[in-house]
């Protein structure tokens, strides 16, 4: 409307009314811009509190580098869109999966995220597996090993790491090359460690391998020294322990005290994590061995070594071999499956279940939800670092016998 009093011309009017509509379509395009560059929501939740606490945050912290690059790269590039912002939506499931359950619920039905990284730990995606198939979200597990997860016959999650039998099969023929008669065995009592103890028992005995200790213990375990009084009383070659983290640190201080000199040591769960390394010096732990077929020298995997130099710079300490190798290659599956079927779920279930994926881990290809790519494989402290000792197909350096602990 003019000012009173004033009268413009019918040329003005429609210069008035281009000039507005120029504005309104800069505008336009100005908002869809804004809407192009929308941030990608990807929800997970992460045990920040709880007994697995203390473990978790090798896993997060790989989440987190894999979208600080993303989004230093100018985003994730999501087919026929190009690139957006990735924007990260926690909970915290305080270690109890049903907690997770409610997480990826939330997620999914009240968030309405974009996609799904995966919680830490097997019980965890046990207990999110439901909730995924339902409603259909795509979902690259990683941190989970247990056949239960086969048995799914899941559509809509796949698995990374290598199952128990896989690592039972590795382990025994690990034990038998090196000429072990006989290994003490202890077991935590939780999921992964129950089943690869149930695979390798009868694997230990085809080999002629005996099992003069067999003890299973509970997660609230304070003190080793009673079991491992009676470790070295049998005067094992080998001793397995199928521990996680926190019980891996008690073994280490059983162990010395009770003057276990084993040349083969196996901790299933933990001497992988940084935290490990900050609790010993190098001369105690050289020589324990370890679940994990990763290492920044295995110059046959392109960014393994880059990787493994961004995850420090930026944390200040050297990742995980084992989990947060794992659950940064499960992102870089993901980027890639985005790039090629975009936010579509039913088109990421067909890319995911059907590609091949280049990773920090090598090349990994899922078949009817399972990795089937992975050679499975054990890791050995060595001069401070970790090599990759078994199977010789993805070696780095040889086996070393441990030698007492210093």
């Amino acid at each position: 409307m003019s000012r009173p009093g004033i009268k413009l011309s019918r040329r003005q009017l429609l210069g008035g009314a281009a000039s507005a509509a120029a504005v309104a379509a800069t505008q336009g395009l100005g908002g869809l811009a804004q809407a192009a560059a929308r941030p990608v929501r990807i929800g997970f939740s992460m045990a920040k509190t709880g007994y697995l606490g203390m473990a978790s945050p090798v896993a997060l912290q790989a989440y987190e580098l894999w979208k600080a690059q993303v989004n230093e790269a100018g985003g994730l590039e999501i087919a026929g869109e190009g690139r957006r912002p990735v924007e990260f939506v926690i909970y915290d499931d305080q270690s109890e999966p049903v907690k997770a359950a409610e997480a990826y619920e939330k997620l999914i039905s009240r968030d309405k995220v974009d996609l799904l990284l995966a919680p830490y730990g097997t019980p965890f995606h046990i207990a999110i597996g439901p909730v995924v198939e339902r409603h259909r979200v795509p979902l690259i597990g990683n941190t989970a090993t247990t056949t239960l997860l086969r048995d799914l016959k899941a559509r809509y999650m796949w698995f990374t790491q290598s199952m128990p039998d896989a690592y039972a099969r590795m382990l025994a023929g690990f034990l038998a090359a090196q000429g072990v008669k006989s290994a003490s065995l202890l077991t935590l009592q939780l999921p992964a460690s129950l089943e690869t103890k149930k695979f390798v028992m009868p694997l230990l005995k085809e080999a002629g391998i005996a099992v003069p200790v067999n003890s299973e213990y509970a997660v609230s375990v304070s003190d080793m020294t009673g079991m491992l009084g009676s470790v070295k009383n049998a005067k094992p070659q080998a001793v397995v322990a199928l521990s996680y983290p926190g019980d891996s640190v008690l073994y280490v201080n059983a162990a010395r005290e009770s003057g276990i000199d084993v040349p083969i040591q196996f901790l299933f769960i933990g001497p992988c994590t940084p935290f490990f390394f900050q609790k010993f010096s190098r001369p105690v732990i050289e020589g324990i061995v370890t679940l994990g077929e990763w290492a920044p020298s295995q110059a046959r995997w392109p960014g393994a070594k880059a990787f493994f130099d961004a995850y420090s710079a930026k944390w200040g300490e050297p990742p995980d071999y084992l989990d947060s190798t794992i659950c940064y290659a499960s992102c870089q599956i993901l980027q890639q499956a985005v790039a090629t079927a975009g936010l579509d779920r039913e088109k990421l279930r067909q890319t995911i279940s059907s590609d091949t994926f280049q990773t920090i881990k090598g090349p990994i290809r899922y078949a009817n939800a399972e990795n089937v790519s992975t050679v499975p494989g054990l890791l050995q402290i060595q001069n401070g670092g970790m090599e990759i000792v078994w199977p010789k197909e993805i070696a780095t350096a040889e086996f070393k016998p441990k030698k007492g602990w210093a």
